[in-house]
């Protein structure tokens, strides 16, 4: 899977901000924490769920569990507004 090219990811000190932008269908700003702009930046590159979860807990040191569920969250949340390729 792979965010669309319709989709902008802007990160700031705080948060990160993903709008949709060109052809998209979705008309909106998602907003989310760095971890959320971690995942993002993950899938400008096609990359499998198992990969971007590979790739977040070399990054993060988290309870077993929290980064599958973080991830999980943002590739169903980002399926929901059409996102995904």
């Amino acid at each position: 899977m792979k965010l669309k090219k319709d989709f902008i990811s802007h990160n700031t000190d705080t948060e990160t901000l993903l709008v949709a932008a060109g052809g998209a269908k979705f008309t909106g700003i998602v907003r989310g924490n760095k971890t959320f702009g971690t995942i993002l930046e993950l899938l400008k590159k096609d990359r499998s769920r198992d990969e971007i979860v590979k790739a977040m807990r070399t990054k993060y040191d988290a309870p077993e569990g929290a980064i599958e569920k973080d991830v999980d969250r943002a590739i169903r949340e980002l399926r929901k507004i059409g996102a995904l390729e």
